[in-house]
């Protein structure tokens, strides 16, 4: 195992930071946390109302991180071969040929992806678990690196469709974008009266700062990062915890959490395994090859809001899912030393 070079891993953090910050204004956290996701190798999903920068934070970041990326933009109208493309008959040629759709690229940008109806969703599910595609019974392997970073509206605005819990489980985190705070939005004004075209932000200045190569190490330096087994416990037990309420009742504003009425689904085991991989992401960030209990803690509410499910008295009652996630990790004790 090689001995990881976070001289390496610190320049090229602050040059990718450097690139999206040319074009998306303030939201550090949102930023912080989406490398995070590059970092573990995940898929990250984007939710926020129109007209907040998702597309643009998402194409800065696909550009700057090098390799080659392509764009869907999901329509209620979009067929699943749109994605992955098909088998078709050459009538020159006499023969069948493969047209190889857009998901056969390094990173794919899923643009307003609850846009489309089920099945159409549904067409990225091998690519992001198996990483290959399979048209008329054979499969092609997808480029590598390979990721999928998507863009959604929530769920109350007409015309969207319900992610399937199975697909949202393959997305690493879920990450929350809200409308900036008042100087954020002048500097952005700033930016796009200054550098953008009509109402929006050109990413043409944004640069390529690292090759896909480098990527890959990145990412293969964060699978190297020590997990001590109490952390290993805390992350199994924060997941359990949304599920049977790992072993007493919890509650928010008096309702009961974690295998009552609040909590309808919890959070599977792959919740718990997305928890350690950020916690690995979150510790090269911070330039420490090992995970201490506080990178749980902070990768609970984007690793976690979308693996959950509240009711629907909860729901009306005002409870979130970032809000019963705050209620289990008040309530699961971490491991006492680093934190």
């Amino acid at each position: 195992m090689n001995e990881i070079n976070m001289d390496f891993i610190a320049e090229s953090i602050e040059k990718i930071k450097g690139e999206i910050s040319k074009v998306f204004v303030g939201q550090k956290k949102l930023v912080e946390n989406s490398l995070i996701t590059l970092l573990a190798g995940g898929h990250l999903l984007v939710e926020g109302v129109p007209g907040l920068g998702k597309t643009l934070l998402v194409r800065s970041l696909a550009k700057a991180i090098g390799g080659e990326s392509k764009r869907v933009q999901f329509t209620p109208d979009l067929m699943p071969s749109d994605i992955t493309g098909n088998i078709m008959f050459d009538v020159k040629a006499g023969s069948f040929i493969t047209r190889k759709g857009p998901v056969f690229t390094n990173i794919l940008i899923a643009d307003e992806i609850n846009r489309s109806p089920a099945k159409t969703q549904a067409a990225l599910f091998e690519a992001m678990q198996e990483f290959q595609v399979s048209l008329d019974g054979i499969e092609y392997e997808l480029p590598s690196p390979f990721m999928v970073l998507a863009t959604q509206n929530p769920f109350e605005h007409e015309g969207t469709y319900p992610l399937p819990d199975a697909q949202k489980d393959r997305f690493l985190m879920k990450l929350l974008i809200d409308y900036p705070e008042e100087e954020e939005e002048k500097e952005m004004l700033e930016l796009v009266l200054n550098k953008g075209s009509g109402d929006k932000l050109s990413i043409e200045g944004v640069e390529s700062v690292i090759s896909a190569e480098d990527f890959i190490k990145l990412k293969n330096y964060t699978s190297q990062v020590r997990v001590d087994p109490s952390i290993i416990d805390y992350a199994v037990r924060l997941s359990a915890a949304t599920r049977m309420g790992g072993g007493r009742a919890m509650s928010y504003r008096g309702l009961p959490l974690a295998g009552h009425s609040a909590i309808e689904t919890g959070s599977g085991p792959r919740g718990s395994l997305a928890l350690i991989r950020s916690a690995r992401g979150k510790a090269l960030m911070e330039q420490r090859d090992y995970v201490i209990p506080d990178d749980i803690k902070s990768m609970a509410i984007p690793v976690l809001i979308h693996r959950i499910r509240v009711s629907a008295e909860s729901d009306l009652e005002g409870l979130s899912e970032v809000q019963a996630v705050e209620a289990v990790i008040s309530k699961v004790e971490a491991p006492r030393g680093n934190s």
